[in-house]
């Protein structure tokens, strides 16, 4: 299923997308896309399979999770990334956060913090954690915790991130730094997730194409990892790592700055287009 969230921010409704025109309103029988959902697997198919659907308007389409607990990154996770950077393969994953209000719909603006000379884009993979996790005993195990994927921007300001410490959240932190959607697409509807195109555009000039079998370390090898050093609630966000072509790997890096625009996608997860403001 696809799952999204439609409607004015902090009043969304949850919808299921049945195809690029339509959706089925199921907000009478969840809440919310949230960790109670999840958590409980609800099954949703026969709800959708009984009614009829809805044409998409011009309704605002937000992130298709609600509020998770936590947001979890994994840096150089892409071998060229890696290499672009100057930095060596990493040997375990790393890791750091960005808080849960970073996240914003797919299409929502993103604004360059005060003082920002470096802010910089990541196309990125995201995962959502279905179950409590924790201590996992293997990467295949981990499979049976994932609720489903998307397109996530893993939006970043460069100078926060490394020159004021060293200190990779200081960049990663700021609000709307996390667009996220439009829709959550369940495990059954992406056979091999580790063969997906990843691309970036800003401002029509492509900048990131990738593939996530480029990845160093694959979804359920990363939850099985994260799962020995924290624990993974229900609709959780895993931030998977990004492509090469980042603004701080050109040569001369380039940034983003006000009015530019962003559009990115991952194959099978749909599209997002951010202004950055």
């Amino acid at each position: 299923m696809y799952l999204m969230r439609i409607g004015d921010p902090g009043a969304e409704r949850p919808v299921v997308r049945v195809d690029p025109a339509h959706y089925v309103d199921v907000s009478d029988v969840v809440d919310d896309f949230n960790a109670d959902f999840f958590a409980d697997g609800s099954a949703l198919k026969t709800t959708v399979q009984s009614r009829t659907p809805q044409r998409f308007g011009t309704e605002r389409i937000g992130p298709p999770i609600a509020r998770p607990h936590q947001i979890v990154c994994i840096g150089l996770n892409y071998r060229d990334h890696a290499a672009e950077t100057g930095q060596p393969i990493p040997q375990e994953p790393i890791i750091f956060t960005k808080p849960p209000n970073t996240l914003v719909g797919p299409n929502d603006d993103v604004r360059i913090p005060p003082g920002s000379t470096k802010t910089d884009w990541e196309v990125e993979l995201g995962v959502v954690i279905s179950r409590r996790t924790s201590y996992l005993e293997s990467a295949e195990q981990a499979r049976d915790h994932i609720a489903g994927y998307l397109v996530v921007n893993d939006v970043s300001e460069r100078a926060f991130q490394f020159e004021r410490g060293g200190q990779w959240s200081k960049g990663k932190s700021a609000e709307t730094f996390n667009p996220a959607g439009p829709w959550l697409v369940t495990p059954d509807e992406l056979p091999d997730v580790n063969n997906l195109e990843l691309w970036l555009d800003v401002n029509g000039t492509r900048r990131q194409q990738g593939n996530t079998a480029e990845m160093i370390f694959d979804p359920p090898a990363l939850i099985h990892h994260l799962s020995q050093f924290m624990v993974l609630e229900p609709g959780d966000l895993i931030d998977t790592g990004t492509p090469a072509g980042v603004g701080m790997g050109l040569k001369p890096p380039v940034y983003l700055k006000r009015n530019d625009v962003m559009e990115l996608g991952v194959e099978g997860l749909g599209g997002q287009r951010q202004r950055l403001v």
